[in-house]
């Protein structure tokens, strides 16, 4: 069997009209000859009745007695209730399709509650499905364990499933559609001259989504890439390809990677930056504090170590909660509230002398603070004060030419 993978989100599903964009979308896949399994959200977004975020509101999330295990238990309704809805609408339409829960699809994960991650993926019975259904439509996000018991796979899980099924199904391709054009270089609500990408490689998506990319997560690019199966990124309402994420030689397709510098600009928001100066010998310091950040389940990032101290961010959200923790440590943390990450990504900047240089120049005639820095062979981040992001995202664009459609050109 050729088998395509569709993913679509909740704004994708979030009424009759926009399913009805996405059944034409099965079809026109059906017509070209292909076996469909749909990956599906939960529909729309709060307040709609079925959607995550109301689920968990259902329980006073996050004050609720629940444990983790029933938190899974509600949350996978949602993907369930839209499978349901969507299965019996390509009927409808004339289309032989059955519904399936993760596990029902194969989907065997760790028993970790709420961040589960896949360990296998048992295709007989979907396999088996696809013999006698023109599509197979299975909710994303979850799946189950050794025990039987329900697990979702944290935000984005939707993303990583169709992955997982992708690469277990040896798929064509793996197709994301979602409410934008594509993936493009700068958020479109930020810059209004962003384009789409129409191609771009696996590594510089990956990058732009841990950066703050929300279009595709990147732990299903990671799993796209080692199975060597394309991603399109692609619009719900519209019949444009959207962006092709690939290698060079994937599934047979070969294509040219566009040589470009910078590939987008990505940036999140809601930041807060701690800096921590003591006397405690070289190593301690550092040891300690991440240490207590860990314990209390505080994600760090953007870490800068030096001899007298410690520079890092966290969360907004979770401030007080840090700053409470460093305190009966006897420390005195500063803290810079209302901070952004903004992030210039391109595997093209490898090895080219100038482009740290070209960014804090462009920001600099802007006016514009930068409180801490750091790069790799293919990311440049800065942190900024949040007032300023928008024009930070805006002059980096500008600076880098990421409106120029020549550099787009694919040979």
């Amino acid at each position: 069997m050729d088998v395509l993978i569709q993913k679509f989100g909740g704004t994708s599903l979030a009424d009759a009209t926009t399913r009805k964009h996405a059944i034409k979308h099965i079809q026109a896949s059906k017509r070209e000859g292909y076996k469909v399994v749909v990956v599906v959200s939960a529909i729309g977004r709060a307040p709609s009745p079925y959607a995550t975020d109301s689920l968990l509101a259902l329980v006073n999330y996050p004050n609720g007695k629940q444990s983790k295990r029933e938190q899974d238990l509600l949350l996978s309704c949602g993907e369930i209730i839209s499978a349901v809805v969507l299965s019996n609408e390509l009927k409808q339409e004339g289309l032989h399709a059955i519904a399936l829960t993760g596990a029902q699809a194969g989907l065997m994960t760790t028993d970790d509650f709420t961040a589960a991650k896949i360990k296998a993926i048992e295709t007989d019975r979907l396999k088996d499905e696809l013999l006698v259904n023109d599509v197979a439509v299975v909710a994303g996000f979850q799946g189950e364990t050794a025990t039987h018991e329900t697990t979702t796979l944290g935000r984005g899980g939707s993303d990583t499933s169709a992955a997982a099924l992708g690469a277990a199904l040896d798929a064509k391709f793996i197709d994301i559609f979602t409410d934008v054009d594509g993936i493009m270089t700068a958020d479109p609500r930020v810059v209004k001259d962003a384009r789409t990408l129409e191609i771009a490689s696996y590594t510089d998506i990956c990058n732009l989504a841990y950066q703050g990319a929300k279009v595709v997560h990147p732990r299903a690019v990671e799993i796209a890439m080692k199975a060597k199966i394309p991603i399109r990124v692609r619009p719900s309402n519209g019949t444009g390809l959207g962006t092709l994420v690939t290698g060079s030689t994937d599934n047979d397709i070969e294509v040219n990677i566009p040589d470009r510098l910078i590939t987008g600009i990505a940036h999140m928001s809601g930041i807060t930056q701690v800096k921590i100066v003591s006397q405690e010998p070289a190593g301690l310091l550092p040891a300690q504090i991440f240490e207590a950040m860990a314990e209390a389940s505080i994600s760090v990032d953007f870490i800068n170590i030096f001899p007298s101290g410690v520079m890092y961010t966290i969360p907004e959200l979770l401030s007080e909660k840090a700053e409470k923790i460093l305190r009966k440590l006897n420390y005195q943390p500063r803290l810079i509230h209302n901070c952004a990450k903004v992030s210039i990504v391109g595997a093209g900047m490898t090895g080219v002398p100038g482009v740290t240089a070209k960014m804090v120049q462009s920001l600099v005639n802007e006016g514009i603070e930068i409180l801490q820095s750091a790069d790799s062979h293919t990311t440049i981040w800065v942190l900024i004060n949040e007032k300023d992001l928008f024009t930070a995202i805006n002059a980096l664009h500008q600076a880098f030419e990421l409106n120029d459609q020549m550099i787009e050109t694919n040979n």
